[in-house]
């Protein structure tokens, strides 16, 4: 029964960690004592706060601070990390300068959000941080400079060596928080949406990977809330259960990576479960006419989405061949029960980049 499933524990990510402790840094710099608590806004506008962990004031121009990492009930390698922040004043006009400190990484390799040579600070972070240092002062000039306690040797339990994010951890997030992971809790709640929505009679539902591709298919679809189920990585959880609970039509919304996954086969897309075959990407990039020099390109890449940018250069139509193959798995994983079904793979920034329809 769902009544059953535990409820879990949400966290907070890298990035709001790491916030937390610039902007605690920093307003010590401007007030001349640190609190033991600060406040900092998500993304998604939401207030919380963060307990600092340590802290110095170094001199008048240098301070650090640093937040424990709570990851909620989700099983991260990260839970438990002391995030430390040191914000050093610059000169005027500098505005603010980003720093991978010791257990960060640094990118090397193309085909990540951030060009190579960068620190491992994804966007959004970079972006709470701004909006964080502009709440003390507004337009600082500071040099930010993000390290992982141990970084170097929990980032050997990630995807980051190969991803070529080289001397720690990322420092990640979209929202701020950490959904927490559980395989049962998490189909639980996909198949109690499914029920939802069929109770209430609706024909078109839409499962997406994340927050990304389902605001691409809402600006497709005018349809109630409950239409959207959020399946993360549980594709096959979704799939399963609609040979049972079926319905006349249904969008399956994500990210060119993880449908790759899906188009090679694999209904469950976590990192840590199903990897993308370059090897078999190579092969169909092959048969969409590319030579033998880009192919082998393809096959030595490192991440899905580098091959699809570099794809969408040469004017291949990969995404629409992947979106066709996740369509073929989908159907063969629904016989004999099989409604409509369309693929939509979007990009990061949620372009569409690729359709398939059945």
């Amino acid at each position: 029964m769902l009544e059953h499933v535990k409820k879990l524990k949400y966290g907070w990510t890298t990035g709001a960690c790491a916030t937390a402790a610039a902007k605690a840094a920093y307003l010590a710099l401007k007030r001349g004592f640190f609190s033991d608590r600060v406040t900092i806004t998500l993304p998604q506008g939401k207030r919380v706060s963060f307990r600092i962990f340590n802290h110095k004031i170094l001199d008048r121009q240098c301070a650090i601070a640093s937040v424990i990492k709570d990851a909620g009930d989700d099983p991260d390698v990260t839970h438990g990390a002391e995030i430390r922040v040191r914000i050093t004043i610059l000169s005027i006009d500098r505005g603010i300068v980003f720093k991978a400190g010791k257990g960060v990484g640094t990118i090397t390799k193309p085909g990540l959000q951030l060009p190579v040579g960068q620190p491992a600070i994804n966007p959004v972070p970079r972006q709470m941080i701004r909006y964080a240092l502009n709440e003390v002062f507004p337009s600082p000039d500071v040099e930010v400079e993000i390290s992982v306690v141990n970084g170097e040797e929990l980032a050997k339990k990630t995807m980051n060596p190969k991803l070529g994010i080289m001397g720690g951890l990322s420092i990640l997030g979209t929202t701020g928080i950490v959904v927490p992971f559980s395989c049962a809790a998490w189909i639980a709640s996909i198949h109690r949406g499914i029920d939802v929505a069929r109770a209430a009679n609706l024909t078109h539902l839409i499962a997406s990977v994340g927050n990304v591709s389902e605001e691409t298919a809402k600006k497709i679809y005018t349809l109630p809330e409950s239409a959207f189920i959020e399946m993360g990585d549980f594709v096959g959880g979704v799939l399963k259960y609609l040979k049972t609970h079926p319905v006349q039509w249904l969008t399956l919304a994500g990210g060119v990576a993880k449908f790759t996954k899906l188009a090679q086969g694999h209904l469950d897309l976590h990192s840590g479960r199903s990897q993308v075959d370059f090897a078999q990407l190579a092969e169909w990039v092959a048969e969409l006419g590319a030579g033998d020099s880009f192919v082998e390109k393809v096959r030595l890449a490192n991440t899905a989405l580098e091959v699809f940018r570099n794809c969408h250069v040469k004017r291949l139509p990969l995404a629409d061949f992947v979106a066709e193959k996740a369509l073929a798995v989908v159907k063969e994983t629904l016989d004999p029960v099989i409604f409509k079904i369309e693929i939509l793979m979007v990009d990061r920034k949620g372009n569409c980049l690729g359709r398939a329809f059945a």
